[in-house]
């Protein structure tokens, strides 16, 4: 997915929790693919908080019905230096890239596409044929230096570790999470330690998962009365706690069912710049970034506003001569033209002390990793 903003901010990430306990934070709406496509609820990044983990971005959308619209429609745009990880609760997403990759993701299944040194993809509702509600979260790793050569590739799972048990059900995605004595281990490639995870619980249910001490945790609350560590997290919202426990407690009231996604990770010790759909380390990177785009998609006709079908027959083919050998490579099949980036900030952004995190209330500090 991408970030549509005409005028994205640019960021200098960083993990960290201003003070023990629970943090919640509420989500912005964001429109996704003009005035009347859908819109999408991002939790992070903002101001007081830009990453839990590694992971760097959190659109959360639906449901939303797409019976009688175009419902997602984002033309082929490009990234670097992170992980997309697309989830869903309802419905049907068809993504295409430019390592030639095209896989409609379901619920329960798991695309991920690792951006490394830059790729370019698109995403759309299937136009035949397609469920009548779409539901789903959007979710970014930012990749560790060591991970930002990378050649860019793409996964698709569908054979993910469940456990279920006392009205709970946990089924891990991304990284590994351990649940009454079992340890859940998704097949998906990490870079940096972390957790990502989908948890269903059943009316006035509790859940118990033993943690790693050295996360950070978040909970993204979709639908029901939830309790997180003892702290009740409105839907849409997303509670973050500090590394230092080894157990999380999620609840659900007796008035309904309960669905949330849970993400982790070791704090991200690396300052990141995060520009529209770019992760670096500078803002030379992302400038750098930009203009190898731009120079790519400088003859193909304008993508539009993504929501009304197609732009033309030939919009899917008609890059700058070459593009598929170039650095974002192409996406061919999709109904429309590439999105071109928005025009940088005048000034450039100056890297900014990381805040330290503290433990939770009554833990001891986490011991370093090396």
């Amino acid at each position: 997915m991408s970030n549509l903003e005409s005028r994205p901010d640019e960021q200098v990430c960083a993990a960290g929790d201003a003070a023990p306990g629970v943090q919640l934070l509420t989500a912005r709406d964001v429109p996704l693919g003009g005035p009347r496509a859908m819109s999408v609820r991002r939790t992070i990044p903002q101001r007081v908080r830009s990453l839990v983990g590694a992971w760097c971005f959190c659109d959360h959308y639906g449901p939303d019905d797409v019976s009688r619209s175009a419902g997602m429609q984002v033309p082929p745009h490009p990234h670097t230096g992170l992980q997309t990880v697309s989830w869903l609760f309802e419905g049907e997403i068809l993504h295409r890239d430019s390592v030639g990759s095209l896989q409609t993701v379901r619920p329960g299944e798991l695309n991920l596409m690792t951006a490394g040194v830059g790729i370019s993809h698109s995403e759309e509702s299937p136009r035949a044929g397609r469920p009548p509600l779409l539901h789903g979260v959007q979710l970014w790793t930012a990749l560790p230096a060591s991970a930002l050569g990378e050649a860019p590739h793409f996964e698709h799972h569908e054979d993910l570790p469940v456990h279920e048990a006392d009205g709970a059900r946990v089924q891990v995605f991304m990284g590994a999470l351990a649940v009454a004595g079992r340890r859940l281990v998704s097949p998906a490639r990490t870079y940096t330690p972390l957790v990502g995870a989908q948890v269903d619980l059943a009316p006035g249910a509790r859940l118990e998962v033993e943690a790693d001490p050295a996360f950070e945790h978040a909970l993204l609350v979709d639908a029901g009365e939830v309790t997180f560590e003892g702290a009740a997290v409105p839907k849409d919202q997303l509670a973050c706690t500090a590394p230092g426990r080894d157990r999380l407690v999620v609840e659900a009231g007796a008035g309904g069912p309960a669905r949330a996604v849970l993400v982790g990770g070791v704090p991200f010790d690396e300052d990141i710049v995060m520009w529209w759909n770019f992760v670096g380390r500078t803002h030379e990177d992302v400038a750098r970034a930009r203009a190898d785009w731009m120079a790519q998609v400088a003859d193909a006709p304008d993508a539009g506003s993504g929501a009304d079908g197609p732009d033309g027959p030939d919009g899917a083919t008609a890059y700058t001569d070459g593009a598929a050998g170039r650095r974002f490579g192409r996406v061919d099949g999709y109904a429309s033209g590439p999105l071109r980036a928005p025009a940088l900030p005048d000034a450039t952004l100056k890297p900014r002390t990381r805040p330290v995190t503290p433990p939770a209330p009554g833990v001891a500090e986490p011991p370093a990793m090396s």
